[in-house]
């Protein structure tokens, strides 16, 4: 039976009204471009389930095309707010930075006019910013999830990184002065104590999620069948961003190491338009030069974009899913194909060392190492049987601790602890519930596996 979600200490309170800030990532935007991804995602389920438990939530991010209304209704609760700051067009976050002082002005002028909100919710480093001005200005506490830091990027990345300079002082200064900050796994949590001096009473762990009534298990070959997919090929799924840091390349070059009794196929989802366009998109190119050194390029199939509502379709086609990026602050991708009961092969990095089980749900490797992939992907072709029985491991894990619906009962209660200079242990309650709940989990879902053996 899954077990209770983690919650935090209740509090007899009345429902906040709350500001979440995603300056760059609209709940709105379509996902998989160089731009829309986890955080997207994030601040939408988010703010669906805050509503749902009763709160107000105002969601603020840039106004990035002249057509876009100024308030757009998400759903009973919760309403997506468009902030003129900068041009009305795509900016790469990259070059956001000076946009935001504009963007603090205009929040702060929409809230001195409007009902008073209780707490504020910053999504990256530059809508901290934001929330460090209300705070000045308005006197309103805020919480913040950097979703990825400036010092982690720049070791993985190093001269690749785009951000300016002032992106780690800017960092600092909000670990200094957030109310409360939201580590997303151990791995973030550790890197804010290391890097950036936090205090660890402040930080509450509390992971990202994946939506039950997107994902869960359905039959492999009706999916197949669905997406017009050889039933006799071993299919490796790999979906998401399609950005360098996000190590397809490593995927596509395991493939080399396979020996021919594993009959392989290699999915990409993910793109800026519906079909692989090389120009709209140029790391499909770089990956496919890649393919063809490798001489697997006829292994390979890009398939561009793909709505939310096929995604599930191709998580269960899929015999494993394979994410190898450089390093990942969370990664939210394990979770939908683990709710989907598909093994994961992950890196070992980031929030993916937390989320996967290494011989439990699937198998961490070493990111930048194809032959260790290659080895991981060749043991599960020649014992399904055990695929199998990872992917329902996955699946009881994913539904024990990840759902959105816990995600956000814990943020609340992560937002109890500042609203109204409430005392801050509450913060670090929410991380040893989460910490117990990993335990129990996976447990559980050892417990399985071992008795599907």
């Amino acid at each position: 039976m899954p077990m209770s979600p983690p919650t935090t200490p209740s509090v007899s309170r009345p429902p906040m009204r709350i500001a979440l800030i995603s300056e760059h990532a609209s709940p709105l935007a379509a996902l998989g471009g160089v731009d829309a991804g986890g955080q997207n995602l994030y601040v939408a389920h988010v703010a669906r389930c805050l509503a749902r438990a009763g709160h107000h939530v105002d969601v603020l991010t840039r106004r990035d095309s002249p057509d876009l209304p100024p308030v757009v209704d998400l759903r009973p609760g919760v309403r997506v707010l468009h902030i003129p700051a900068g041009p009305a067009e795509f900016v790469p976050k990259e070059a956001l930075l000076p946009h935001m002082p504009a963007f603090a002005h205009a929040a702060e002028q929409l809230m001195r006019h409007s009902v008073p909100y209780d707490v504020v919710h910053a999504n990256f480093f530059m809508s901290g910013m934001v929330a460090q001005q209300l705070k000045a200005s308005l006197g309103l506490p805020y919480v913040i999830t950097f979703h990825a830091l400036g010092l982690v990027r720049r070791e993985h990345q190093k001269q690749a990184d785009g951000f300016p300079d002032e992106r780690v002082d800017i960092e600092r200064a909000l670990v200094r002065d957030a109310d409360a900050i939201v580590a997303e796994c151990p791995q973030d949590r550790l890197d804010l104590v290391r890097l950036y001096g936090a205090q660890p009473g402040r930080i509450a762990m509390v992971p990202c999620g994946f939506d039950g009534s997107e994902f869960g298990p359905m039959d492999r070959a009706q999916a197949r069948a669905r997406l017009g997919l050889d039933a006799r090929d071993f299919i490796v799924l790999q979906l998401g961003r399609l950005v360098p840091r996000k190590g397809v390349d490593n995927v596509i070059r395991s493939f080399a190491h396979l020996g021919a009794e594993v009959p392989a196929r290699l999915l990409v989802v993910g793109g800026e338009t519906a079909e692989p366009d090389e120009a709209a998109t140029p790391e499909i190119g770089r990956l496919r030069r890649v393919a063809r050194e490798a001489g697997v390029l006829e292994r390979v199939t890009f398939t561009g974009r793909r709505q939310r509502a096929d995604l599930r379709s191709f998580y269960a086609a899929a015999d494993v899913f394979v994410t190898t990026p450089w390093y990942e602050p969370f990664g939210i991708t394990p979770l939908e194909a683990m709710a989907c009961a598909r093994p994961v092969i992950g890196s070992r990095v980031g929030g993916i060392q937390y989320s996967v089980l290494d011989g439990v749900t699937g198998y961490l490797v070493p990111p930048h190492d194809p032959a260790a992939l290659a080895q991981r992907l060749a043991q599960l072709h020649a014992d399904p049987q055990q695929a199998q029985a990872m992917g329902l491991a996955g699946l009881r894990r994913a539904r024990s601790m990840f759902t959105w619906e816990q995600v956000a009962a814990s943020l609340a209660g992560v937002y109890e602890s500042v609203r109204g200079g409430a005392a801050q242990p509450v913060a670090a309650q929410a991380a040893a519930a989460w910490k117990g709940a990993a335990r129990l989990a996976s447990a559980a879902a050892a417990g399985s596996l071992a008795a599907s053996r």
